[in-house]
């Protein structure tokens, strides 16, 4: 889960500079794309499989959840899910930089690069304070 938030973190940062700072075609620009896929491929992916893996099987595990009186865990279930669609959404991003089309601003992406911290404020909310 560290290594799936840490990229998540991580990566929109990369997509600030490449689209503020690479033209495509260059040199910079190349080296930003080999950056992003190895982190998207290598680190992200792996990580949020495994993410989800231990977390199903968290969920599974006899006594762990109770399901009638455990609020929390939908919450905490849909900032997951958030989570996993930004993941989706910066793959595309990553796509479109590969082949040397982006579509989005610096500034956008630095908006969206707060999606992960509000998903983590909310999970640990839950998880901690487990306010309902």
């Amino acid at each position: 889960m560290v290594a799936w938030m840490a990229g998540l973190f991580y990566l929109p940062r990369l997509f600030v500079y490449h689209a503020e700072r690479a033209e495509p075609g260059s040199e910079l620009h190349d080296t930003f794309v080999v950056m992003e896929r190895r982190l998207l491929k290598a680190i992200m992916n792996p990580a949020m499989t495994a993410t989800w893996l231990f977390g199903l099987v968290l969920l599974a595990t006899p006594g762990t959840v109770a399901w009638g009186d455990d609020q929390w865990l939908w919450v905490k279930l849909a900032a997951v899910l958030m989570l996993s669609w930004f993941h989706g959404w910066l793959a595309g991003r990553q796509r479109e930089f590969a082949a040397g089309r982006n579509s989005v601003s610096g500034r956008r992406y630095r908006m969206m690069n707060e999606l992960p911290t509000v998903g983590l404020l909310i999970i640990v909310v839950m998880v901690v304070v487990r306010p309902f």
